[in-house]
């Protein structure tokens, strides 16, 4: 474990973007997502946030609506994950919705993915959610880009379209 809490075995750029599946809702649908059936596809912004009904977390995903036609341009769809229940989510994007893009719950087994991806907080402040992080699979399936936010902190679209462009 590195100084920030964030496991070392944690994929990075380079690696292959470990694969899951989740139940998520998409425009107040559940559905599943499988990052799997993206490959070969289009690229994947999967953004880790860590809770539900947070103000900062509110504005991101706010933020990825809006710009839903940068990424389409951009060959790409984005994934919201938190560790909260599909239930919570569906509830949560009924109020702040509806968002074009999949709101995934990694409820059970709880935090799975969020863990693989080395971004579940196992010890401190909010142990068993999720960092604020962002990780751009492109459509090979390979991470080409990797960021750990501050939790109170919006990560800038911009960055994530400024990774996209190159790909």
């Amino acid at each position: 474990m590195n100084l920030s809490g964030i496991e070392l075995s944690a994929p990075q750029v380079g690696d292959l973007a470990p694969d899951f599946d989740l139940p998520a809702v998409i425009a107040g649908v559940k559905k599943r997502f499988r990052l799997a059936e993206c490959r070969g596809q289009h690229n994947v912004v999967l953004a880790f946030y860590p809770l539900n009904w947070e103000t900062v977390s509110a504005k991101q995903l706010a933020q990825y609506q809006d710009a839903r036609e940068k990424f389409a341009a951009r060959n790409a769809s984005v994934v919201a994950i938190s560790v909260d229940s599909i239930m919570n989510s569906t509830a949560w994007e009924r109020e702040i919705g509806p968002f074009d893009f999949a709101l995934a719950s990694d409820f059970w087994p709880h935090g799975e993915v969020t863990r693989r991806y080395g971004v579940l907080r196992e010890s401190g402040p909010n142990t068993g959610s999720g960092e604020r992080a962002i990780f751009v699979v492109d459509h090979r399936g390979k991470i080409v880009f990797r960021r750990v936010y501050e939790s109170g902190v919006v990560p800038e679209v911009e960055e994530t379209l400024v990774t996209l462009r190159s790909l």
